[in-house]
């Protein structure tokens, strides 16, 4: 083992976020060889223990998976409403904790990445890295030429001005649409603006990776290639 922070060894071990380690870690939770450690950045060395109460945290082989989401999952990992959830699609990996890389509502279904390089999705949930993704919308509606050049020029909402990388008609209330924002329900908000409802929408593309061979509710790993493209974003 390399040496690593110990937030960063408590959330890559699988316990937790790294946010709510780096918690239970200054609450005085956390041990390095039954020593009480509260300084987040401590460096854990090759051969000591680290454990949270009574349990020994052992570091998890990274996975990086490809799901195609299905309507009807949530990306939580567990909801009071008794839903499922995405996690429930990959069960038979384990008990690896896996994060998931951005979000998919409910009712929105396509490509979504789930690992347990806490690292990787911090880095890409942060604003300066949003990654291209393309979705096709299906709308309540014809979706007019007028409306999709408004889109282009650009559509302000609440939360500031949203524009778009392309967006084309692919059918009469069909649109196919690349962005980088990854602000929430993005996509329906804007259509909403304009006075369409979305009853479908499906994620194509995200950073590149796409669905080819992919059946829904089916996930795959990425490939050393992909992943390396990933950390590169």
């Amino acid at each position: 083992m390399h040496r690593i922070s110990l937030v960063k060894y408590v959330a890559q071990a699988g316990f937790c976020s790294r946010r709510k380690a780096a918690h239970i870690i200054k609450t005085g939770l956390v041990k390095i060889n039954e020593t009480i450690i509260t300084k987040p950045d401590c460096i854990v060395e090759d051969g000591q223990v680290v454990k949270v109460g009574r349990r020994v945290l052992k570091l998890q082989k990274k996975m990086y998976l490809l799901l195609n989401k299905p309507s009807g999952y949530i990306t939580s990992h567990s909801d009071e409403k008794g839903r499922q959830t995405v996690f429930d699609l990959v069960r038979d990996i384990g008990k690896q904790r896996l994060h998931t890389i951005g979000r998919l509502d409910k009712n929105t279904t396509g490509l979504l990445v789930l690992t347990t390089d806490g690292d990787l999705t911090q880095q890409l949930a942060h604003p300066k890295y949003e990654v291209q993704k393309t979705y096709i919308a299906t709308l309540d509606k014809p979706v007019s030429m007028f409306d999709i050049m408004q889109i282009r020029k650009g559509i302000y909402l609440k939360d500031g001005k949203v524009t778009v990388d392309r967006i084309a008609r692919i059918g009469s209330n069909k649109a196919k649409i690349t962005l980088h924002s990854g602000k929430y329900r993005i996509i329906r908000r804007l259509f909403k603006k304009l006075g369409y409802n979305v009853l479908v929408l499906d994620r194509i593309n995200y950073a590149g990776l796409t669905k080819q061979g992919l059946k829904n509710g089916h996930w795959r790993q990425l490939t050393l290639a992909e992943i390396k493209k990933l950390k590169t974003k």
